[in-house]
């Protein structure tokens, strides 16, 4: 498997000349996506409209774009302006089923790691399911808006504000479906949207908001002590990440200094002892998505690095979009 996947990554975002065998099979699935979408528009295929304003936070593309960070980022954002938010996610895996609330002390093998996350840092409802309109309905009784993390493409639900992520450094790719690209939609679709928010430079949009991770401190697992995120500078130290775009979170860690041992991983796998003890001399320096799948015995010297979302641009007419569709389905509109 991660021969596939680093060969696929080669082939979407290096040479735009590999994987052409592939091609049939993206005008396959571009013409099921096309489809699909027609029915949902026409109303062929069921789809649900919440009492409350629903948010959806997406990307075209497969794999992390930062979609978790600002999805926090905005919530903080709208709960300091008073609003009663909630979160709605997919979950992953264990996640499967009905749909079910999410509290902090949840098991992530049943709610899955980035939605544990949500519910840790930000403290307000949550809920998870394949079934998304299920998973809303649940959060409606508490909640005046409500967030959709990686919902762009999920149109049983029907939103009142679209924003689409985009990794600046990797952008749309070689621009093809998949799996001889990495689209899930048509670069297009990025003009449909209410907002393209830009993670990281390289990739322009007209109007787009641009988004920074900030590294804010170094978080033992052990007992919660703080850091500051340079505290490991010019040491050597052991990264794991499993995330979608891990080679980004290693970046990071050269950025402050270390010299990180990477152990990439596949997007939400879990961190097994043997990871972590794969070189015991080192302190362990993972992703804050991948210590909530680790108990805090795991590993006595083992830190997160907590990331905060920067974003620029116009935030003030977005929040303002968001604000004013709330109003409205609040008063029944």
């Amino acid at each position: 498997m991660p021969r596939l996947h680093d060969w696929l990554l080669a082939t979407w975002y290096g040479d735009h000349r590999r994987g052409r065998w592939l091609l049939p099979l993206s005008w396959l699935f571009a013409a099921a996506v096309a489809g699909r979408r027609q029915c949902w528009r026409r109303g062929w295929l069921a789809s649900y409209r919440s009492p409350r304003a629903v948010v959806v936070v997406g990307n075209l593309t497969v794999g992390g774009t930062g979609k978790t960070p600002f999805v926090i980022w905005l919530a903080g954002q709208l709960l300091a302006r008073g609003w009663r938010v909630g979160i709605v996610g997919r979950g992953y895996r264990g996640a499967g089923g009905a749909a079910r609330r999410v509290t902090g002390t949840s098991s992530v093998t049943d709610v899955g790691d980035e939605a544990l996350l949500l519910a840790r840092r930000l403290g307000v409802p949550v809920a998870v399911g394949h079934d998304r309109p299920a998973a809303v309905r649940l959060l409606e009784a508490d909640c005046e808006l409500i967030i959709a993390d990686d919902g762009l493409q999920h149109y049983a639900l029907q939103r009142d504000i679209e924003i689409a992520i985009v990794d600046g450094r990797r952008g749309l790719g070689n621009g093809r479906y998949l799996p001889a690209g990495p689209l899930r939609e048509p670069g297009a679709r990025l003009a449909q949207v209410d907002a393209v928010v830009v993670n990281g430079g390289g990739f322009a949009w007209p109007g787009a908001l641009g988004m920074t991770l900030v590294p804010r401190a170094l978080v033992a697992l052990t007992d919660g002590r703080r850091l500051s995120p340079r505290a490991f500078a010019g040491r050597r130290v052991l990264g794991v990440a499993a995330i979608g775009h891990p080679a980004q979170y290693f970046r990071a860690l050269r950025e402050l200094g270390m010299e990180p041992s990477e152990r990439p991983l596949p997007d939400h796998a879990a961190i097994s002892a043997a990871v972590l003890e794969a070189e015991p001399d080192l302190p362990v320096l993972m992703t804050e998505k991948d210590a909530v799948k680790c108990p805090a015995a795991a590993a006595t010297d083992a830190w997160y690095l907590e990331v905060e979302a920067q974003v620029t641009g116009d935030v003030t007419g977005l929040i303002a979009r968001i604000e004013a569709a709330a109003r409205r389905r609040c008063a029944g509109g």
